[in-house]
């Protein structure tokens, strides 16, 4: 039965087409966490790179690199992922690539923002000064300091990978029917919100819990990796360390 109420075979009611909305809630969820866990890689490890290439190498590159950054930051998010989709259509590789790419100049903001003082520092200059490679220091010296704004900015985007993703199945241009998606749900069911508002709520209550949960989780482990200064200063000396082994 289409709309139905919640009873002992179906705890929050049917759905439109009369299928279970706990089984479809369930199995969406973990989709969704997947295809925004892979957008928000994508869209850190491009946006982390572009910012640290930004920091430390400075000059005709920073300059490049920022204003491309500028650009694509004129563009909203939703609507820079809706003019890639638009074009190809709501194929699912290109979705994560579309919500990826639209998190990295942000992600390359805070990361340029967050290096230029670390490159700075003593350590870093030594490595240069020793012919390390740019690649190696960056990886061994400058990222170790980087990695709690990394893990913030990583739970941060997943939260809006979350959103966005939701919104654009939302309007057709995410995963396709029949496949239980969030946002495809609350689209789907919108109009039997009065004879069973739980096919509408239940989603959209889970689409809160799970984008604020991911951003608070973020920050937590942020908070546990960075320590207070002492370990910070742990991190230079075994950057240091590392310098006068070579």
């Amino acid at each position: 039965m289409t709309f139905g109420s919640p009873d002992a075979s179906f705890l929050f009611g049917s759905d439109s087409l009369g299928r279970d909305v706990l089984s479809r809630v369930l199995n969406g969820g973990w989709v969704l966490l997947l295809l925004a866990a892979s957008a928000t890689a994508i869209g850190v490890i491009l946006g982390a790179t572009a910012g640290l290439i930004a920091a430390y190498v400075g000059g005709w590159a920073e300059t490049v690199i920022m204003r491309l950054v500028d650009i694509v930051l004129a563009l909203p998010q939703i609507i820079f992922a809706l003019l890639l989709l638009s074009v190809a259509g709501p194929q699912l590789w290109l979705l994560v690539l579309a919500v990826g790419f639209s998190h990295a100049p942000q992600v390359a903001r805070v990361i340029f923002a967050a290096a230029q003082d670390v490159t700075e520092r003593d350590f870093v200059k030594i490595s240069r000064l020793w012919g390390v490679s740019v690649a190696r220091v960056l990886r061994r010296d400058v990222l170790p300091n980087l990695l709690g704004p990394m893990i913030v900015e990583f739970g941060l985007r997943l939260s809006f990978s979350i959103i966005i993703l939701a919104g654009l199945s939302f309007l057709g241009f995410g995963r396709q029917a029949p496949a239980a998606d969030w946002g495809l749900m609350i689209n789907e069911n919108r109009l039997g919100l009065e004879l069973n508002s739980l096919a509408v709520v239940i989603p959209a209550l889970l689409l809160a819990i799970l984008a604020v949960g991911a951003n608070t989780f973020g920050d937590a482990i942020a908070r546990a990796c960075m320590g207070d200064e002492s370990g910070e200063e742990a991190v230079i000396a075994s950057s240091l360390g590392t310098v006068i082994d070579r």
